[in-house]
């Protein structure tokens, strides 16, 4: 079997573990082991005319497991449709590194703002958010539709001058220049009616201690200090002359704030931000989350991130697995419905299609499963440059995947 297919990844898991769960599931199946066979057979062979020694495990590793890789990292943090390339599909995992639309739901809090732009980075800022209303965020769905110049986070692995961003960050080390702001599109922007609402289950961040604050000062580069930009759609709809977006400053906090997240602890709610958006490849819905928090004259960090859609692969279009299909379905059931994808692409309707399968296959019927194959700690398939841009996060003692 060759080709493109998507899985929804869950939160709590890098992309690269995530990865090696499914290709071991489908390396130790009847399907793909008897390939698998043949691939390591024709490969020892080849290497022992080739060298006349017998091929060892790490020489035949790279065939003795399914070929995969993906299109497009999500980090721990998020969740949903990881794009997999599968054997000679692999190959066309490039189209899904950039030009791709790809739709996000995120939820955050108000009041905060962090070094990586989430709940698992540094406090830089707390903000009143006394001030906020509906009427007012509602407006953000205008000012960053479009165009948009955006500066991605410290927390990212586009490098400079050789080096990935979040390393320096990793490392407490500041920046050799600033980060230069980059061009996204914003195509479309909704702010849910639940946003600005306190009855949620999210905790507030916590000051950090003295150690941690300090780290944080060592940086030249936060997002706390980013340029804040309006789309060039928005400035030149209202005859503005600049992007760069004059709202005044962040309003601090009150006294009166200060003493009820005080007096109420770890029971304290900041006001939820919950958005859908339909952006270009490229965008940092972390850096959106944080200057949408700008635009209101407050702060904000991400909780929560899906992605919903990559290209046509979508979990609201049905046509997405999911790695319990491959773990506790019979074979002869995913492995029907899996070829078809591969085959057929993302007009498939992964659920339906799984639903009749089942139907099909008799119940006495048991899957015959392979012998388990030992997969080493790592990914020996095919690795593709990953598009790491909206997602990367981490703290500043963290290793960022990068694959």
């Amino acid at each position: 079997m060759n080709g493109i297919f998507a899985i929804e990844k869950p939160s709590g898991i890098t992309s690269n573990q995530f990865m090696l769960k499914l290709q071991h599931a489908l390396t130790k199946s009847q399907i793909f082991s008897k390939e698998i066979q043949r691939a390591t057979a024709e490969r020892r062979e080849q290497y022992e005319q080739q060298t006349g020694k017998k091929a060892s495990k790490r020489k035949l590793r790279k065939v003795s497991k399914v070929k995969m890789g993906h299109g497009g990292t999500l980090d721990p943090l998020a969740s949903g449709v990881l794009v997999i390339g599968i054997g000679t599909g692999t190959k066309k995992l490039a189209n899904y590194l950039s030009g791709t639309v790809k739709v996000y739901e995120s939820e955050a809090l108000f009041g905060v703002s962090t070094t990586s732009g989430d709940v698992e980075g540094e406090i830089l800022s707390q903000n009143s958010v006394k001030h906020l209303n509906f009427d007012d965020l509602k407006t953000v769905e205008e000012k960053f539709v479009g165009q948009l110049k955006q500066t991605p986070p410290i927390y990212a692995a586009l490098k400079m001058d050789g080096k990935p961003l979040h390393e320096y960050a990793r490392e407490g080390k500041p920046l050799p220049r600033a980060i230069e702001p980059r061009q996204v599109n914003i195509y479309d922007l909704k702010v849910f009616p639940d946003s600005l609402k306190r009855d949620h289950d999210y905790s507030f961040l916590r000051p950090t201690t003295e150690e941690a604050v300090d780290t944080v000062k060592n940086l030249n580069a936060n997002m706390l200090n980013d340029v804040l930009y309006f789309s060039k759609d928005y400035t030149d709809k209202h005859g503005l002359k600049s992007e760069v977006a004059d709202v005044g400053e962040a309003l601090p906090l009150t006294n009166e704030e200060e003493q009820e997240i005080k007096e109420e602890g770890d029971s304290y709610r900041a006001p939820k931000l919950h958005f859908k958006a339909n952006v270009s490849s490229g965008t940092y819905i972390r850096s959106l989350v944080s200057d949408i928090g700008k635009a209101m004259r407050s702060s904000c960090y991400m909780v929560k991130l899906i992605r919903l859609q990559q290209q046509d692969w979508s979990l609201e279009r049905n046509n997405v697995f999911q790695l319990a299909d491959f773990t506790e379905r019979d074979e002869k059931v995913w492995s029907k419905v899996l070829e078809k994808v591969l085959d057929e692409g993302a007009s498939v309707d992964v659920i339906e299609e799984l639903t009749k399968a089942e139907k099909e296959v008799p119940a006495d019927v048991k899957e015959d499963v392979a012998p388990d194959t030992q997969l080493e700690d790592e990914v020996t398939a095919e690795t593709v440059e990953t598009d790491i841009v909206e997602e990367s996060s981490g703290t500043l003692k963290r290793k960022i995947e990068q694959v």
